[in-house]
């Protein structure tokens, strides 16, 4: 993780100069209240220059996801938590990589989940990965005072009062008993829980979609805690044909979004094994390809190349 430093100067940690509309205002604006729907917004490459004129009035916290990432998955609601109790000195701008690539080329978004800052129209990093709660409000504190050293101090209200906003807005579906309980223990970090109560909900109903995918995330979570990246690329590095050994780096890199890194070490691996001994990588390989889903290019491709190696 990146710690923001206070009093760190502001810097172009990334150039985002092409993805604005217009050249920026010469000073910040000046502090106080602005109204908008919502403190958690949607982004798209079309939107975020109206983001960066934000970023001017109030820091606009940048959340870069995809579906398929089981850690974005975890550290989103705490995001969005500890946000919303800052109430409006923070907003919360959430990026899909997958649909919005401008976006995602210019914060370099090799790993994900990526949290930046925007503060005065500058790039600030934060963290890369799911991290505790505790340390999301302390990086947060510390990009409060960044801020506020460099005159952005203003806070956005929700349009509308609570009531008249909840009288608006559909009430969620609420989720089935074993889904809640699955995601309660994953915020707890309780990934056994959540494994249980996935495999239950599908032996209650096998055509359950969605207890199926969040299983294949949860037991990703679960594989990965823990994991030293560097330790278990040397570990891989000195055991070429060690299936345990590359399953785990596979994981790590799936789950920090190197999609084709994971599938590719994995297919190399298959091809170097006995035909009796590739049965292991074989499942392994389709399980990752239901987390990212069939129709992804990457999934298509490393599916090809199976097939290859198959016949």
């Amino acid at each position: 993780m990146t710690d923001v430093p206070p009093g760190t100067a502001l810097r172009g940690a990334v150039d985002l100069s092409a993805l604005r509309n217009r050249p920026a205002a010469p000073a910040a604006a000046s502090p106080g209240p602005i109204t908008a729907p919502t403190l958690v917004m949607d982004v798209t490459d079309e939107t975020f220059p109206q983001v960066l004129e934000l970023s001017r009035t109030v820091p606009v916290v940048i959340d870069l996801w995809a579906e398929w990432c089981g850690p974005c998955k975890q550290l989103s609601p705490i995001l969005e938590r500890v946000v919303t109790e800052l109430g409006g000195r923070l907003v919360l701008a959430k990026v899909d990589v997958d649909a919005n690539p401008q976006l995602s080329q210019a914060f370099r978004a090799q790993s994900i989940p990526m949290v930046v800052a925007l503060v005065a129209g500058q790039p600030v990093p934060l963290f890369t990965g799911a991290v505790p709660e505790q340390q999301v409000r302390e990086v947060f504190a510390q990009l409060l005072q960044l801020a506020a050293q460099n005159g952005v101090t203003g806070t956005l209200e929700v349009d509308g009062d609570d009531g008249a906003q909840e009288d608006a807005e559909p009430a969620e579906p609420e989720l089935p008993p074993l889904h809640a309980e699955a995601f309660d223990a994953i915020e707890a970090g309780d990934f056994t829980r959540a494994i249980s109560a996935y495999e239950q909900a599908l032996a209650e109903n096998p055509r359950d979609d969605e207890a199926r995918a969040g299983l294949g995330q949860v037991r990703l979570l679960d594989r990965v805690q823990g994991l030293d990246l560097a330790a278990a690329r040397a570990a891989a590095a000195a055991a070429p044909e060690d299936v345990d050994a590359q399953f785990a780096v596979a994981d790590l890199d799936l789950a920090g979004g190197h999609v084709d890194d994971a599938f590719a070490r994995l297919l190399d691996l298959f091809s170097a094994l006995p035909s009796d001994e590739r049965g292991v990588v074989r499942e392994r390989l389709l399980e990752l390809f239901a987390l990212i889903g069939d129709a992804d290019p990457r999934v298509l491709r490393a599916r090809g190349r199976l097939a290859s190696l198959l016949f």
